[in-house]
């Protein structure tokens, strides 16, 4: 199973499928469509049936067909998304593993003195025997979220390969662009016509998420005055100084960097401008709806202030919602949670059940009528050059694919 799972992931991270927030195209950068390529054609040599290739949009569907017997099982579903950060090159990645982990720093780069010290990954101790993947230290790695696409892709191999287990029928789906909000945009919940799907999209071995953040997202334009530094005086309004000011209205505590667990906040993203014009970036998140809703009507308060104080129109904002908390669709259907547990305590893997202080596909496919919660993979420090996937732990999230297959086959057919 090890060369299988590992293998993939290894040819998978070296093709770049880095997406971009600032392009207006679906998907938005054309060389995903390389990897979605690769993809359908081992999905043929595998033997999976209904391949769908949406050439358009760049997505992947395909099927596994269910064991005889089994046809009136639920139709399981196991998504991933294709695309990597934008923020962080995905091109020329060099993946290489350390062969039995010795618990030190980790060099990277030795001519660019790139270290992956434990000082700063504490985590990496977990780690001590194993064998990790990692890069040069110039790119990130992929495993957000090619991790899970290998280890689907393993699974629908092992299953096609070991008829002696017994399944329902098993969707796939590989999407585009999920690092920049828009991996559900298109995709086709009536085509993919699952009952219910795990994104495989998490981070360390036991990781399993149906909580996840309400998001929304804020732009702040701010119109100033330029006037002549000398003559300023009761005429002049800096847009820079305003946008500061903006900031110091929120709550100091409800910052990213202060923040842990269900704690919400209010992220300024980017900022750059003038004293005639400043554009501000926010996001803005908590687990809970009701607080959410609070922070957003104090983010427009504090808008409201300065329109105030300034004149009407200095402060513009516009604000639109990006995902909801998926818990509120999961609650009916934990046996969804229930069965991962039960199959990770069954290989050894204590589960850890957290909420994503983030998002997922799975969210909104959730609120599309597809209830999807979101599977560890095995990869860490994600959005960065050092992140780095342990194979043992990879090894072990295809297992956990298999024995959810199964349980969902034997128990609930």
């Amino acid at each position: 199973m090890s060369k299988s799972v590992i293998d993939r992931f290894m040819r998978y991270v070296q093709v770049d499928t880095q997406s971009d927030e600032e392009s207006s195209t679906v998907p938005s950068t054309m060389k995903q469509h390389d990897l979605a390529r690769i993809l359908v054609q081992e999905l043929k040599e595998l033997g999976a049936c209904e391949i769908t290739y949406d050439e358009t949009h760049c997505y992947v569907y395909a099927s596994i067909e269910a064991s005889k017997g089994y046809e009136n099982s639920p139709v399981l579903g196991f998504i991933a998304h294709m695309d990597t950060l934008p923020a962080v090159t995905g091109a020329n990645v060099q993946p290489r593993i350390v062969e039995c982990y010795d618990g030190g720093d980790i060099v990277l780069n030795k001519e660019l003195n790139i270290v992956m010290k434990t000082t700063d990954f504490p985590g990496l101790l977990k780690h001590v025997g194993k064998d990790l993947v990692v890069t040069d230290g110039t790119t990130l790695l992929g495993a957000d979220d090619k991790a899970g696409i290998a280890e689907i892709m393993a699974m629908a191999e092992y299953l096609m390969k070991h008829p002696e287990i017994k399944h329902g029928k098993i969707r796939i789906g590989f999407t585009p662009d999920e690092e920049i909000g828009c991996g559900a945009d298109y995709f086709d919940v009536e085509l993919f016509g699952a009952d219910y799907a795990y994104t495989v999209d998490g981070g360390p071995l036991g990781e399993l998420e149906y909580e996840n953040f309400n998001a929304a997202g804020a732009k702040l334009m701010i119109h100033g005055r330029s006037v002549h530094p000398g003559d300023a005086k009761d005429k002049m309004k800096n847009a820079i100084l305003i946008a500061q000011e903006f900031q110091s209205l929120l709550p100091v505590e409800q910052n990213p960097m202060y923040t842990e667990g269900y704690e919400g906040f209010f992220h300024l993203d980017h900022i750059s401008g003038t004293v005639e014009e400043a554009v501000a970036e926010y996001i803005i998140r908590d687990h809970d709806r009701t607080l959410f809703e609070e922070k957003k009507e104090l983010f427009m308060s504090c808008a409201d202030f300065l329109n105030r104080k300034y004149g009407a129109g200095t402060v513009v904002v516009e604000m639109k919602d990006s995902y909801y908390n998926m818990r509120e669709v999961l609650e009916p259907h934990m046996h969804l949670i229930d069965r991962a547990s039960e199959s990770m305590r069954e290989l050894g893997i204590e589960p850890v059940i957290s909420p994503i202080r983030g998002g997922t596909d799975g969210a909104r496919l959730s609120f599309m009528g597809l209830p999807c919660p979101n599977l560890c993979t095995g990869g860490e420090n994600y959005h960065g050059r050092y992140e780095f996937a342990c194979v043992q732990s990879m090894e072990a999230v295809v297992k956990l694919l298999t024995g959810i297959v199964q349980k969902y086959g034997e128990e609930l057919r």
